[in-house]
């Protein structure tokens, strides 16, 4: 026996599954045999009584998980600090252990009656004690880890636990003697992983496969190189044997049906003590504010939701609900981050949901210098589609040219202080530009339950589905492009060959016509097969009344291409009169501006299409400035490259048989973007139907 190493334990007189507040215990409900609980408990306490000191705490009815002592509090030196179960079923067992450590002499600490940790089954010393690793995500806080380094004064390293099976730091993580770790990696985000894989070396990294861990082989008891489990694989057996650890089976089934084995009935309450450690936690905290409609909007819950799934935590400080239901609500949120890095995603994040700084906390935005051109500043905030503002000078700047993965440089005028959104290899010596994520936010406009909902015309959200009725969509679009017209607006055609291949030129013809496009973009090949068909009557080769390949027609789109090239442009083509039809005649005709941005695969190409790409994308900027509404018609590079362009409040329509094309585009995270999959010959045909039906109805008015 080990008298340096003590134990606590309780009997299971009361034990049972009353409730249900793990998933082991579903389905378990008053199916635990007591006899054989007793019978399992009694086997392991003399276990570990032959190798140490084991203590008792009486039982207490009405607390039927009491017998689980490693979720007491968690114990080092002589400092107890006390659980604060996150559970109703287990807050009525804190003032029994309480009391029975202030009774062996144990300063007590208390954490916040409303912060949730629950002692060393989330809370787990190295076995060198040059560290404390604190699971959170499921029981316990991780606003409580800084706690724990300062009573402790200890470093603290936050592990978060992904897994709802593995609800405890100590159901997946053992630290064993010498440094070796006992773990599932499952059980844990990767940045968590990650951490664990720098702290620990390689060849002492344990890591066990699904089969062990839902054994709770990781559930185990460990004095000195003796390892004592529920129950092991003979495969993993050996690789314990291998580096020198006795593993010691004791079956503990019944308390498996509540969620735990060896290491949570036991609570050690003698600890490794370094002399020389020092309080260290990597928790960032920071605190924001919420405005608008949150509740009916489902805005604060989805900035609840951001924090957790991205590895934080949150505290709502204040909530001030408006009072009518015309008013908005405010709510400043403290949020919680086990590093830098992360707190610096999930705020970007909450920025993009309007998020700011609570006024009292306000202040200026981090700028360093361009030192190199095209070249940023290390961890440049990277700015989004929304509307945003930058604190400089303790005064609030729009910024210009919005549009998303730029970088936001700073100068100084002489009518002020100037931001803007820059592309990296835009950035020049002598710029400022905007680090970290501190006075930074987006300009959301707080509308009213009734403004949402008196909206003639109002696009879906940004879900894609195949299954949405086309018909539904087309009228829609059909009513804004109208209203966009009527009022001398802007839309922007974004497509692709498709469209000609699929018989959508005549409809795409038609709607420039009669002054539904104002700017169309593309690539080499929409131009090259919308002249072919003009000239030619094929696209690809292929007759397009018939639907048949014609003789030679595989030459047809090069002939075009080498006829435009003897004109030197499509516009003196037309000119000419050798282009008398099609997309190409009409913008030229309409005088409707275009771009054409050509790529590696493009052949000729013809004159007027650009293969700098750095001028393309500056052309397609240039022509997207002011859009209201964009059309993005089988196209994927060219529509992905349109969207990181546009900032939010240009509403964009993306069709596409390929489902793939429109989700990329609806992941921007606009409620403006709509995805359609369908055949987009078969929607333009649908677009011009729905807009000859508006004008009818129009002129009908009209003369009435």
């Amino acid at each position: 026996m080990t008298d340096s190493i003590r134990f606590l334990m309780c009997a299971p007189n009361h034990y049972d599954v009353d409730y249900v507040i793990n998933p082991w215990m579903e389905g378990n409900v008053h199916k635990s045999s007591r006899d054989r609980a007793v019978e399992q408990w009694e086997k392991l306490y003399h276990v570990l009584k032959d190798k140490a000191i084991v203590d008792l705490v009486a039982p207490q009815k009405g607390w039927p998980d009491m017998v689980f002592t490693a979720n007491a509090g968690l114990v080092f030196g002589n400092i107890f600090v006390l659980s604060r179960f996150y559970h109703k079923e287990r807050q009525g067992e804190e003032p029994y252990f309480k009391e029975w450590f202030e009774k062996q002499g144990y300063t007590v600490y208390e954490l916040p009656k409303d912060l949730p940790f629950e002692g060393a089954g989330d809370a787990l010393l190295d076995r060198e004690g040059r560290w404390l690793w604190a699971g959170y995500g499921f029981r316990s806080e991780l606003d409580s880890h800084p706690y724990l380094a300062k009573w402790l004064n200890i470093e603290v390293i936050s592990l978060r636990l992904s897994d709802e099976r593995f609800y405890h730091l100590d159901t997946c993580f053992c630290p064993l003697t010498g440094g070796y770790l006992l773990y599932y990696p499952p059980a844990f985000d990767s940045y968590s992983n990650k951490v664990i894989e720098m702290r620990v070396a390689p060849e002492k990294l344990i890591a066990i496969e699904e089969s062990d861990a839902i054994n709770f082989a990781c559930n185990a008891v460990n004095i000195d190189k003796i390892v004592v489990m529920n129950k092991v694989s003979d495969r993993l057996k050996t690789r314990l044997a291998k580096v020198g650890f006795e593993v010691i089976e004791t079956p503990l089934t019944e308390f498996l049906k509540a969620g735990g084995a060896a290491k949570c009935l036991t609570l050690r309450v003698t600890e490794p003590v370094q002399a020389d450690r020092r309080e260290n936690v990597m928790v960032e905290s920071r605190t924001i504010r919420m405005e608008g409609h949150l509740l009916d909007s489902g805005l604060i819950s989805r900035a609840l939701d951001l924090i957790v799934e991205n590895g934080g935590s949150f505290q709502v400080l204040n909530f001030n609900l408006g009072e009518q239901r015309q008013s908005t609500s405010s709510a400043d949120v403290k949020v919680s981050a086990p590093s830098h890095e992360i707190m610096e995603e999930i705020i970007s994040l909450l920025i993009d949901l309007g998020a700011v700084p609570p006024p009292q906390e306000i202040c200026d935005a981090n700028l360093e210098p361009v030192i190199q051109d095209g070249v940023g500043p290390d961890d440049f905030y990277v700015s989004t589609i929304y509307p945003t503002e930058v604190r400089v000078n303790c005064q609030w700047v729009k910024v210009e040219n919005q549009r998303m993965d730029g970088a936001i440089a700073i100068t100084e005028t002489p009518e002020g202080i100037k931001a803007k959104c820059k592309i990296l290899r835009d950035l020049k010596v002598g710029e400022k530009v905007v680090v970290d994520v501190v006075g930074i936010r987006t300009i959301r406009k707080a509308e009213s339950r009734e403004q949402r909902n008196s909206q003639e015309f109002s696009f879906m959200s940004g879900s894609v589905s195949s299954e949405r009725r086309v018909e539904l969509v087309v009228e829609q679009v059909a009513w804004e492009l109208r209203q966009i017209r009527d009022r001398g607006g802007k839309v922007v055609v974004t497509a692709g060959p498709v469209v000609i291949h699929t018989g959508g030129s005549e409809h795409l013809t038609h709607l420039i016509r009669e002054g539904y496009v104002q700017v169309l973009l593309g690539g080499n090949a929409i131009a090259v097969h919308d002249m072919e068909q003009s000239t030619m009557g094929t696209s690809l080769g292929v007759d397009m009344k018939r639907g048949v390949a014609v003789r030679g027609g595989h030459r047809h789109h090069l002939k075009l291409i080498n006829s435009i090239r003897r004109y030197g442009s499509i516009a003196k083509a037309v000119e000419a009169g050798f282009i008398t039809s099609g997309v190409m005649y009409e913008c030229i005709k309409n005088k409707i501006p275009f771009s054409l941005a050509g790529s590696i695969r493009d052949d000729g190409p013809l004159p007027d299409t650009q293969m700098d790409l750095i001028k393309a994308q500056e052309e397609y900027a240039e022509l997207l400035r002011g859009a209201d509404m964009i059309l993005m018609l089988s196209s994927m590079l060219h529509s992905i490259g349109v969207g990181n362009m546009t900032p939010a409040g240009v509403k964009m329509v993306c069709v596409d048989i390929n489902p793939a094309v429109v989700t990329k585009l609806s992941d921007r995270g606009s409620i403006e973007s709509i995805g359609v999959v369908t055949d987009v010959g078969l929607f333009l045909s649908l677009l011009v139907n729905q807009l000859d039906k508006l004008t009818s109805r129009y002129n009908v008015a009209q003369t009435v």
